[in-house]
């Protein structure tokens, strides 16, 4: 013990330089993400073909931008912001490394205080090992060492020699051997630490340069991005003033996916701080409440409840689009009453009162920014459709946009327990319905599928 503890410093070993080659399967990867691109234009443009040009290639560059030149830039984010992680990781290490060298340092020189440099540790090791009383087959055999070698250097060659064929990996000593050899004194020993915390500055230095240049890389990537999101919401309003130009159905209903993908990755952006706050939160659990706490009644302003994932199946069969984080509009204890087709109420709203992050949360927000009120307390998804009529509520199984689909339990991957709500966005000609939904993919994540209604579906209007 006394030995390893002389053998404070190691072996310095710099940082590996990490690859950033493109490697074949980028290169395939990259490939094919271009014909998908190229294959969606087309596709595209086949559905615009009675909308003007001018019109037409608006959505288009709308849509690449939402689908392609985002999802990219998002990626370049994500791989700087784990190489500024990296860097950084490396820069702590070192530094720590180089306090340790320091703190090496300061030890040893008390000691030299109280022994002088002269002193050996090595042999004052041997020497105490003499002394001890030596039982079993274990000293002996240490003893046999000690007094078969000719000098301190060759006894610790010995030790470390017998100590490999013994254990599978090396300790902190025979690894600190190689660099800090104990047969030197503390004289020796101090000016071998002095040198080794020279070249530790100097790595420490490098890897907290690389570190800051890899957070700057990182932050000016996630400024494009931000540039890039901005730009699609300026895109989408003008497309949104002109969409009404637009008389086929066909080429109406694509312009209206295009601007639901483009107005999903801008919640990504403008609510990436609340999903990033829920990320450690539960994702099972209630989502709302027919009964605010401490009171009978249903229209009351107050409710405590909490609580996790409207859906935590993620095995919904056709569903497409991109994620976000949901929208935090409409959490205020004003009142909104509905005003599309007869739809909604301003009874029993008081505000959002569901649990953050949840379908039920979103469905309430986004029929709101629809124009539609929605009671406070209609409880779970599965509940909305059975609890609503109380408040004055239509519910049927005619879709309707601005309605909101209430799911039963584990109907089309609805949580067993608690349903699902989701938000009708568009009725297609063909009968399918589009629906906007939150935590399908996560608590403060939107997405969004087509579905198609064979009068299975529960609307609340």
């Amino acid at each position: 013990m006394m030995l390893c503890a002389a053998m404070a410093v190691g072996t310095i070993t710099a940082p590996v330089p990490v690859a950033n080659a493109d490697t074949y399967s980028d290169l395939l990867n990259t490939r094919a993400q271009k014909q998908a691109s190229a294959q969606r234009e087309a596709e595209l443009k086949a559905q615009l073909a009675g909308v003007s040009s001018a019109l037409a290639d608006k959505i288009i560059e709308l849509d690449t931008l939402t689908n392609v030149t985002i999802p990219a830039a998002q990626e370049a984010v994500n791989k700087a912001n784990q190489a500024a992680a990296v860097a950084q990781a490396e820069a702590d290490a070192m530094a720590s490394r180089l306090e340790a060298a320091k703190k090496d340092k300061a030890t040893l020189e008390e000691e030299i205080k109280k022994t002088g440099k002269d002193y050996d540790d090595a042999h004052a090791a041997v020497a105490q090992m003499a002394r001890e009383s030596m039982h079993g087959s274990d000293a002996s055999d240490v003893m046999s060492v000690v007094t078969g070698s000719t000098s301190t250097k060759d006894f610790v060659n010995a030790m470390q020699t017998r100590d490999a064929i013994a254990r599978t990996e090396s300790n902190a000593a025979s690894e600190a051997a190689v660099s800090l050899n104990t047969s030197m004194n503390r004289g020796e020993r101090l000016a071998a630490i002095e040198q080794t915390i020279a070249e530790l500055k100097v790595k420490a230095d490098e890897t907290a340069a690389a570190a800051e240049t890899a957070a700057a890389n990182a932050q000016s990537e996630r400024d494009a991005l931000d540039k890039l999101r901005e730009e699609g919401e300026a895109k989408r309003a003008e497309l949104e003033a002109q969409q009404e130009q637009i008389t086929d159905a066909s080429a109406k209903q694509a312009a209206q996916t295009v601007l639901l993908d483009s107005q999903i990755d801008s919640l990504n952006r403008k609510y990436a701080a609340e999903q990033a706050a829920a990320a450690a939160k539960p994702t099972v659990g209630p989502q709302g409440t027919t009964r605010p706490a401490g009171s009978t009644s249903t229209n009351t302003n107050t409710n405590t409840n909490s609580g996790g994932s409207s859906n935590s199946s993620s095995g919904n069969g056709g569903n497409s689009g991109s994620s976000s984080s949901g929208s935090s509009s409409g959490s205020s204890g004003s009142s909104s009453s509905g005003t599309s087709g007869g739809q909604g109420t301003s009874n029993g709203d008081s505000g959002n009162a569901y649990a953050g992050g949840q379908c039920t949360w979103y469905a309430y927000n986004r029929r709101k920014e629809m124009g539609i009120g929605t009671p406070s307390y209609l409880g779970n998804g599965a509940d909305w459709a059975n609890t609503a009529p109380s408040y004055g509520l239509r519910v049927d199984n005619i879709p309707q946009v601005g309605a909101a689909l209430s799911f039963y339990q584990g109907q089309d991957g609805a949580d067993g327990t608690y349903g699902h709500v989701a938000v009708v966005e568009a009725v297609n000609a063909d009968g399918t319905i589009l629906i906007s939904e939150m935590n399908v993919q996560g608590l403060y994540v939107v997405s969004y599928r087509t579905l198609t209604n064979n009068g299975q579906y529960r609307f609340v209007h």
